[in-house]
């Protein structure tokens, strides 16, 4: 028994090794496929590059033509770093809005934080309506941005009733989505059909948008709202063993909660504020990470991260695949992936306790 003792924890501290370094060799792997991706998404466009010459006017060589690296470092970049940045910050704050809600069916979308920013930029799109009228430049953003934590903030405030479930707060996130798109209905039945286009093309959601002070505001955000889940990563990988069973571990419940909800609200907002409606990353990001990691937030948030950064850039990459010339709207194509994985996972659950 003496001697069993040590051999088998021994054998425990190996398993545990090479789970490890398999969980960091996953998190490489998607490393290398969002560079690879985000590589081919600089050398697509109306011009097109090849990989060499993409990296080659990454790293300054003088045997790319100086108009290359124009179009590439000033028109292509900040717009294949937005879908890394926005992707990444969808999709960690769809991967810890399911770690405190406990339902796998939680996202910025699914919880309705998309429809009301939707709404928001269409009262500036449609009436010119600034809820800040003094910035005027950024008004369609900063109305959605306004609307969108007005959408996070309710359904924060009504998950502190007593008797609410996590199943009530996702009901009310549908309700919400509801609400704002039967709004969003209304505005553009009265708009006029400049101002339809206009509301139209926001609400499909398009990173053609992008410039560096919005990458920059974004980035910031995304820097800022990553270290606050990583210091909370005990807490949260508690939490998805149940409410009772973290509380026996000493976890303050409603002070993650809070303090979660909090911070994946600004994090959900500002993307969505700023490139538009661009649903599924939220959902399809964080289930993929799940997958190939598992609940382990030391793992679970950087996967989660990588995953939703390289889907969205994946994803601009077929969206200027699809028809040579043109670039459709982003939030299209990630409907069309997000939509069957959705029907899949509401099949794959039915009957199981979320």
């Amino acid at each position: 028994m003496t001697i069993a003792a040590p051999i088998a924890a021994q054998a425990g501290r190996g398993a545990y090794r090479a789970l490890v370094r398999r969980k960091k060799l996953v998190l490489l792997a998607l490393t290398v496929v969002l560079i690879l991706s985000v590589i081919a998404d600089l050398g697509l466009g109306p011009a097109r590059y090849s990989m060499r010459e993409v990296v080659l006017a990454l790293v300054g060589s003088v045997e790319v033509p100086h108009q290359v690296s124009v179009v590439l470092w000033d028109i292509r970049m900040p717009v294949a770093l937005t879908a890394v940045v926005v992707g990444a910050a969808l999709s960690a704050a769809g991967a810890q809005m399911q770690t405190i809600l406990n339902n796998p069916l939680a996202s910025p979308f699914t919880l309705g934080i998309s429809a009301a920013a939707s709404f928001g930029a269409s009262l500036a799109l449609v009436f010119g309506v600034g809820l800040l009228p003094f910035a005027i430049e950024y008004v369609v953003s900063i109305n959605a941005l306004i609307m969108a934590m007005a959408a996070a903030l309710f359904i924060h405030l009504m998950s502190q009733k007593r008797g609410v479930t996590v199943e009530t707060i996702v009901l009310l996130g549908i309700t919400l989505v509801f609400t704002f798109n039967a709004l969003l209905a209304l505005v553009q039945f009265l708009a006029s059909e400049q101002a339809l286009a206009a509301v139209v093309f926001w609400t499909m959601g398009s990173l053609t948008r992008a410039t560096w002070p919005k990458l920059a505001i974004m980035t910031l955000v995304l820097a800022v709202s990553l270290p606050v889940f990583v210091r909370r990563a005990w807490a949260l990988t508690a939490l998805r063993l149940g409410d009772d069973k973290a509380a026996s571990f000493g976890v303050n419940i409603r002070r993650v909660r809070l303090e979660t909800m909090l911070v994946v609200s600004v994090l959900a907002a500002v993307p969505v504020a700023f490139v538009g409606t661009i649903g599924f990353i939220g959902l399809v990001g964080p289930h993929i990470a799940r997958m190939l990691i598992g609940e382990d937030q030391r793992f679970f948030l950087p996967a989660s991260v990588l995953s939703g950064a390289a889907m969205l850039s994946l994803t601009s990459v077929i969206s200027k695949s699809i028809l040579p010339g043109s670039i459709i709207p982003i939030g299209i194509i990630t409907a069309l992936v997000g939509v069957p994985f959705l029907f899949s996972l509401i099949m794959t659950n039915r009957g199981r306790a979320w």
